[in-house]
């Protein structure tokens, strides 16, 4: 499992595909305060990439994933 649930914080590790969007989208509904830590992730699938771009969670740790790193980690971090 990609996905991991440890109380407030969402782990995301190796490659998350399309259908992780689904399942991490519902977790942040249930409880916007989570935080996301992608330090073990190595590739997020778009669709899991537009929850974040949608719910602007707080991410912890740094992806591997380039595109990660360099352009949707920042683009959290702006105000909306």
């Amino acid at each position: 499992m990609t996905i991991i649930v440890d109380g407030p914080l969402i782990r995301l590790a190796g490659n998350c595909g399309a259908e992780d969007a689904e399942i991490l989208l519902s977790r942040l509904q249930e409880a916007p305060e989570s935080q996301i830590d992608v330090s073990a992730s190595r590739h997020l699938h778009g669709a899991v990439v537009q929850v974040f771009l949608a719910l602007r969670p707080t991410v912890r740790g740094m992806a591997e994933d380039v595109f990660l790193r360099d352009w949707v980690i920042p683009c959290l971090a702006a105000p909306p």
